[in-house]
């Protein structure tokens, strides 16, 4: 193990991208700033910034003071991990508006009833199912 720091944390940083991306996701979805956040977490707004940033690892510790108060399991910061590490991690650009309205998406189908989210699934699921034909309009 001689490998300089780093080169330890050059071959770490996708996940550490990946893991800070999901965080940003939960707490967006659940409508917290990095302020509140942070407060919540005993840290700066600039320490959540640099989580969600990949620019400073989260300790398993803070994973899981994480996943209690965004209330999700520990895998949820790791799952599609796989993906993230099998690709350079700045070869997709950041559509923006995109993200903003899946983000609205995602929020008002939390408030939707669970009929009614079976409901949209479904429709989603059969507007995707022609999206190749629908790409051409």
């Amino acid at each position: 193990m001689n490998q300089t720091h780093a080169a330890r944390k050059a071959i770490n940083q996708p996940i550490d991208i990946h893991v800070g991306g999901r965080l940003k996701l939960r707490r967006t979805l659940l409508g917290l700033s990095q302020e509140k956040l942070g407060e919540a977490l005993g840290l700066t707004f600039q320490q959540v910034q640099k989580y969600e940033r990949g620019a400073n690892r989260i300790s398993a510790s803070m994973l899981h003071r994480l996943s209690e108060l965004l209330d999700v399991p520990v895998s949820f910061f790791f799952f599609g991990v796989e993906d993230a590490t099998s690709q350079p991690a700045l070869t997709a650009p950041v559509d923006e508006t995109r993200d903003r309205a899946t983000l609205e998406l995602c929020r008002a189908f939390g408030r939707l009833t669970p009929r009614r989210q079976d409901w949209v699934l479904k429709m989603v699921k059969e507007l995707a199912s022609d999206a190749p034909a629908l790409a051409a309009e």
